[in-house]
C-alpha cells in the first residue's frame, strides 16, 4: 500500500520539476534572442565607418579589419555583397546558408553574428564563450531551488500525514473497544476539524455505552425487587387469599411499568433525533395536558392553547411522568400551566410541597436516582424520560424553586 505522505510529496516534487523545466526553457529561449535592433544597427554603422569602401583592395580592407578589431577576442570575417570572403581575423566564420536583409544570429558554432553593412557587405563575427550560457545557469539555479523546496516540503507533508495516521489509530482503537480513545486537535484546517468531529463522536459513543451499562446494571437491580415479591407472593398465595392476589397484581404492574420505561429510555438513546422528528405531527398541548390531568386527583390546569410539532405519544408520557412525580413526592393541589413564551411552548408543574433542594435539582434527572429520604417512588426513570423527551423536541427540562419547567420548540 502506498503511503499517503509519499504520494503527496512526489506530487509536490513533480510539480516543482515541471515548473523549473518550463521556467528554465523560457529563460533559455529568451537568452538566445537577438539583442535590441538599435544596438545591432549601431554596431553595423560603426563597422562601416571603420572599414574602407567596398571597392578598396583586399589587403587594405584586411589591414583596416585588423585595426578595427584589435584587442577584441573574436573571429571576424568580412564578406562582399555576393558572399565572397574579403578579409578575416582568426578562424574564418562561414556564412549561413541563407542570407536575408537583416541581422542573423546563432548559426554554426553558436554565438555568431552576421551584420549587414550599409554598402552591402557582410561582417560575420564569432565571439568564443568562456562561460556557460545564461540559460544553463538559470537551469542550474532552478534545479537547486527545486531541491531546496523539495527538502523543505518533506517535513511539512510528513507532519500533515502523521496527523492523519494518528486519526486512523484513534479510529482503530475506538473500533477495538477503547471508548476513551481521543486524538489531538492540531492546526486549524480540515484535518483538525475531522479530528475534533471524531473526538465529539467518540465522547458521544462513550457516553451512550456508559449510559446503557448503567441502565442495565440498575435495571437488573430494580427487577429483582418485584420479582422477589412475586416469588414470595406465589409461595404465600394459598394462605393469603384475595389480599395476596392484589399484591401480586400490583407487583406485576410495577414490573410492567419498569420494563416499559427501560425500553422507552433505550429507544430514545438509540434512535436519532432527526428520525424521530420525521414522524412529528401537530399536537394541541393544552388538550393533551387536559386528558392527562383528568387521570389524577387535585390537579388544576391553566394556560392557553398551544400547538407544536411533536410526537403525541411521547408528549403524553412527559406530562404523565411529571404528574406522577408530583403525586408521589409533592403535596396537593398540583397546578399545571401551559403557555407560549419567547418562541417556545412551556409546561410548568408545581405543588405545595417543600420542593427539590438546590443540590439535587440536576441529579433528579439521572436514571434510577432516588431523592434522599423519599418513602415512595418508582424506578427513578420518570424524570430522566421527561428530559430526554423534552430535548428530543428541541427544548429541555429543569427544576426550580417553584416547580418543574419544561420547554418545547413551538
Amino acid at each position: 500500500m502506498k503511503r499517503l505522505y509519499l504520494r503527496i510529496y512526489l506530487a509536490v516534487l513533480a510539480s516543482l520539476a515541471v515548473l523549473a523545466l518550463v521556467a528554465g526553457l523560457t529563460v533559455y529561449l529568451l537568452a538566445q534572442d537577438s539583442p535590441p535592433l538599435r544596438a545591432i544597427e549601431t554596431a553595423a554603422t560603426l563597422a562601416s565607418n571603420a572599414l574602407p569602401p567596398a571597392g578598396a583592395a583586399h589587403d587594405v580592407q584586411q589591414a583596416a579589419l585588423v585595426k578595427a578589431w584589435a584587442g577584441i577576442a573574436a573571429d571576424v570575417s568580412l564578406y562582399a555583397a555576393d558572399g565572397k570572403r574579403i578579409a578575416s581575423i582568426g578562424e574564418p566564420v562561414a556564412l549561413p546558408q541563407r542570407l536575408r536583409g537583416g541581422p542573423i544570429h546563432g548559426w554554426g558554432k553558436g554565438g555568431s553574428w552576421l551584420l549587414p553593412l550599409t554598402d552591402g557587405r557582410w561582417l560575420a563575427v564569432h565571439m568564443p564563450q568562456n562561460h556557460p550560457p545564461p540559460g544553463g545557469r538559470v537551469l542550474a539555479l532552478l534545479a537547486l531551488l527545486a531541491l531546496a523546496i523539495g527538502a523543505g516540503a518533506y517535513p511539512v507533508v510528513r507532519r500533515l500525514t502523521r496527523r492523519i495516521e494518528r486519526l486512523q489509530a484513534g479510529v482503530e482503537a475506538l473500533g477495538a473497544g477503547a471508548l476513551s480513545a481521543r486524538v489531538p486537535v492540531e492546526g486549524n484546517d480540515e484535518v483538525a476539524l475531522l479530528a475534533e468531529s471524531f473526538n465529539h463522536a467518540a465522547a458521544r459513543i462513550e457516553a451512550l455505552v456508559g449510559a446503557h451499562k448503567t441502565l442495565l446494571a440498575n435495571a437488573s437491580h430494580e427487577l429483582r425487587t418485584p420479582l422477589a415479591r412475586i416469588r414470595m407472593g406465589l409461595e404465600l398465595l394459598h394462605s393469603g387469599g384475595a389480599h395476596r392476589q392484589r399484591e401480586l397484581e400490583r407487583d406485576i404492574a410495577e414490573l410492567d411499568a419498569l420494563i416499559d420505561e427501560i425500553l422507552l429510555a433505550s429507544r430514545l438513546d438509540a434512535t436519532h433525533a432527526a428520525a424521530t422528528r420525521e414522524a412529528f405531527e401537530d399536537v394541541d398541548l393544552l388538550a393533551l395536558a387536559a386528558e392527562e390531568c383528568a387521570r389524577f386527583e387535585a390537579v388544576t390546569l391553566n394556560g392557553q392553547a398551544v400547538t407544536i410539532r411533536g410526537d403525541a405519544r411521547l408528549l403524553r408520557r412527559l406530562i404523565r411522568n411529571l404528574l406522577e412525580n408530583a403525586r408521589r413526592h409533592g403535596v396537593p393541589p398540583v397546578t399545571v400551566i401551559i403557555m407560549y413564551t419567547a418562541g417556545h411552548a412551556e409546561i410548568v408543574v408545581s405543588d405545595h410541597g417543600p420542593g427539590v433542594p438546590a443540590h439535587e435539582r440536576e441529579r433528579v434527572f439521572e436514571p434510577f436516582y432516588r431523592r434522599v429520604g423519599a418513602t415512595e417512588g418508582g424506578a427513578g426513570l420518570g424524570l430522566a424520560l421527561v428530559r430526554q423527551i423534552a430535548r428530543r423536541h428541541g427544548g429541555d427540562a429543569l427544576v426550580g424553586s417553584d416547580g418543574f419547567h419544561v420547554t418545547l420548540a413551538a
